[in-house]
């Protein structure tokens, strides 16, 4: 249900040795009783369980079993930016407790933390929430995001955990491969937007840590008020462009509404529903992260409409082959020709 997280048995596919995740718990005095292991329901890609000992709760995440790509899965990453930012900062993320690399504990490197009470909402247009929250969710949502840019990533000890400059041209040129290795039908729209893009990487070239995923879906919310009180999910965490971020986050108001699995608000009265508009939330990220302005701003949109297309098209084309792990992806991946269509014609506005 939306706003609560959903608890499972652990699946059979991702059964862990309790028995040595506990001692291994109780080597680093986290335990207060016997162990509880439960399994949060959902599209992560690296198995998230609840963890429970007397009164204590954490969250373990860990690498999935079997053979995976040698960049994806990089749970040590996770657990290494998060750390820094509770240590270095204020953005809000669960306190850190153990990461270990010994796959004899739970059959691949895993990571703990405190388990952070909250609801999620993952649609953009935030019905299950009371109007009146809603306004206040999405500032929170822009003003946290604001704080994580305004971090110093090299006192956080960030330094080398990502390449400060042409991040832009390198997520083009990397995405552009992807999308062409998992090509299935022709996209001209995916084509022409991969030209254009190349024609127009901004000539400013911030830096800052990038979460790499931020949307509503991945925040979680406090249980009284419209707080966002964790940031979850840093797998696609690096150094990297912020406005790339914050094009990512806007997309839903440039993707349309009422089409199944497409969390979309363009054509909504945004007002009617208590939800700010684009401009407003552009405005208030600039005053949080101290920005003058932003120029070049379709550009950014459109950047972030061809990387999500290529992303979804490797989802399809994994589920043609019978390889995709989510029994939805067929429909998921037939959504790539929507959001490249939508950043060819804000390519094609832009002046």
């Amino acid at each position: 249900m939306e706003g609560q997280p959903e608890l499972v048995p652990v699946l059979k596919a991702h059964r862990i040795d309790e028995g040595r995740l506990a001692d291994c718990l109780g080597r680093e005095d986290l335990l207060d009783g016997p162990l509880k292991v439960r399994q949060f329901q959902g599209g992560q890609s690296n198995p998230t369980y609840l963890l429970e000992s007397g009164e204590r709760r954490y969250v373990l995440r860990k690498k999935p079993p079997g053979k995976v790509l040698p960049s994806a899965h990089q749970v040590d990453r996770e657990f290494r930016v998060m750390k820094a930012l509770g240590e270095h900062s204020d953005v809000p993320v669960p306190r850190m407790r153990l990461f270990s690399d010994d796959e004899d504990v739970v059959g691949t490197s895993f990571y703990v933390m405190d388990f952070v009470p909250g609801r999620v909402y993952s649609h953009p247009q935030l019905e299950a929430l009371p109007k009146e929250q809603r306004a206040d969710l999405y500032h929170s949502s822009v003003d946290t995001l604001a704080k994580l840019h305004r971090v110093d990533y090299q006192a956080a000890g960030l330094g080398d955990f990502g390449r400060p400059q042409g991040y832009v041209a390198r997520q083009v040129k990397r995405w552009s491969a992807q999308y062409q290795a998992s090509q299935t039908d022709q996209l001209p729209a995916m084509d022409n937007l991969i030209d254009w893009l190349q024609e127009h990487i901004p000539a400013e070239d911030s830096a800052a840590i990038a979460h790499g995923d931020y949307r509503l879906g991945n925040l979680l919310v406090a249980r009284d008020s419209a707080r966002v009180v964790a940031v979850l999910d840093w797998e696609l965490a690096t150094i990297g462009h912020p406005l790339a971020d914050l094009a990512y986050y806007c997309l839903p108001f440039h993707l349309p509404h009422g089409i199944q699995g497409v969390r979309g608000l363009d054509g909504l009265d945004l007002s009617a529903r208590g939800i700010p508009d684009e401009r407003s939330l552009l405005e208030r990220y600039c005053l949080g992260s101290g920005r003058d302005g932003i120029s070049d701003w379709p550009v950014y949109l459109a950047f972030a409409l061809f990387r999500t297309a290529a992303i979804l098209q490797g989802v399809y084309a994994r589920a043609l082959q019978g390889n995709a792990s989510n029994r939805d992806a067929l429909e998921v991946g037939k959504r790539a020709g929507l959001m490249a269509e939508r950043g060819w014609q804000i390519a094609r506005a832009y002046k």
